[in-house]
């Protein structure tokens, strides 16, 4: 997708040789990034014009610094990472960093997280000064501290087959919500249960089976889950016009029917209240 972004191969010209940096691909305009999902309409279009650059500009905002000159700084202690990476800040236009917060206490952290959707991200990172830059799902030294999600109980639709050792079983989940007395799709989601939990659903998929289009089954409309999202947008892409930012599975309603189940009008609700912030 490298074409997509010219202004990102632009200022990736002016870096030094030998670097490599962390970060992130947003989109941006007066300060401040805008709903992540704009950069679908990037990366949709074979081309990208001169108007699509203008609606939706890109930065690329750098979170640490891995390689300078080729040499790896991963065995590095966070603080001498940051101060490389703000000197190649500063000698090269358009490259953003991210802003460090300064807070005495922890209640001090807890207010900066709590604005986090009200500055359009979804909470921060905490890196000790001291620490190497973890590969892999290592622990100690940063934690993304984010703020609490989205949460919205919705109706078990279709369901497909998942891949790997989940081969076998239905695990991959469309979600809907109930419209004028019909249940409308918004969402997917393939994590969140445990293996049990899998299996259990998968005897109801196969038991429960209404219509099948390929490899994925309409279900009979009985079981009811709460969904967790990191972020929601408007989106025209979608029959329910609303797309959701990392749906997975928080729980399994047990206590709910699915006429318990939530009203489109309610994410609808969260995404108003989103964009009056």
């Amino acid at each position: 997708v490298t074409d997509r972004y010219p202004e990102i191969v632009q200022m990736a010209e002016a870096l030094p040789d030998g670097t490599v940096l962390d970060g992130e691909i947003l989109p941006w305009m007066e300060g401040r990034p805008m709903d992540f999902s704009l950069l679908q309409k990037r990366i949709g279009r074979k081309t990208v014009g001169k108007k699509l650059l203008n609606d939706i500009p890109v930065v690329f905002m750098a979170y640490d610094l891995l390689e300078k000159g080729g040499r790896d700084l991963r065995d590095i202690p966070a603080k001498e990472r940051r101060k490389m990476l703000e000197s190649i800040v500063l000698s090269t236009d358009d490259l953003q960093i991210s802003p460090l917060v300064d807070a005495k206490d922890w209640a001090a952290y807890e207010v900066v997280r709590q604005e986090s959707r009200a500055r359009g991200v979804e909470g921060f990172m905490l890196k000790h000064q001291e620490s190497e830059y973890g590969v892999g799902r290592t622990k100690g030294g940063m934690w993304k501290w984010k703020v609490e999600p989205y949460t919205i109980d919705a109706v078990l639709t279709y369901a497909m087959r998942g891949h790997g050792r989940r081969a076998d079983l239905y695990t991959d989940y469309t979600f809907g919500l109930w419209q004028d007395g019909e249940l409308v799709t918004f969402a997917k989601a393939y994590s969140g249960l445990t293996d049990a939990e899998l299996k259990e659903v998968d005897r109801f998929v196969k038991k429960n089976t209404l219509q099948r289009f390929g490899p994925v089954r309409e279900v009979r409309a009985e079981l009811v889950f709460e969904l967790a999202f990191e972020g929601i947008s408007r989106s025209t892409r979608h029959k329910s016009g609303v797309a959701t930012r990392f749906p997975r599975i928080k729980r399994w309603r047990r206590d709910k029917n699915p006429e318990d189940a939530d009203h489109l009008s309610a994410i609808l609700g969260l995404l108003d209240a989103k964009e009056s912030t």
